[in-house]
Parts: C-alpha cells; sequence; structure tokens
C-alpha cells in the first residue's frame, strides 16, 4: 500500500492555496504541484476547482501547427 502524502487529511491554509495559484500560473504539472504541497492529485485537482484555478497549460497551441 502506498504511504499517504504528508499533509494528508490537513486542511488547506491560505499559503498553500497561494502556492497552489502561484505553481499553476508557472504550468506546473498537477502531479508535481501535488509532491511540492504534500498533497494527492486528486486533492490538487479538487481545491484548483474550487478556487478557479485552471490547471491547463498556457504554453501550448490547441492545434497543430507543424507543416506536413
Amino acid at each position: 500500500m502506498a504511504k499517504p502524502p504528508a499533509n494528508h487529511g490537513k486542511q488547506w491554509t491560505s499559503t498553500d492555496v497561494a502556492q497552489l495559484k502561484q505553481l499553476a500560473r508557472e504550468n506546473t504539472p498537477t502531479r508535481v504541484i501535488g509532491l511540492k504541497l504534500g498533497r494527492t492529485e486528486d486533492s490538487v485537482r479538487g481545491k484548483a476547482g474550487e478556487n478557479n484555478v485552471s490547471l491547463k497549460p498556457t504554453n501550448q497551441s490547441p492545434y497543430s501547427r507543424r507543416k506536413p
């Protein structure tokens, strides 16, 4: 069985939420955000949804721009 994250079951602090927003702005992958905050990937996605934080990368084109 996998070891639970460091902050498993603990409440999110305002500092945690601020760090989540900063990491999301920097296009950090959700898995890495979870590791840095000591949370699961699901809890990061849940908290991002509650706070209207987009986890989608902003530096990637939605369409393939490569020439065939």
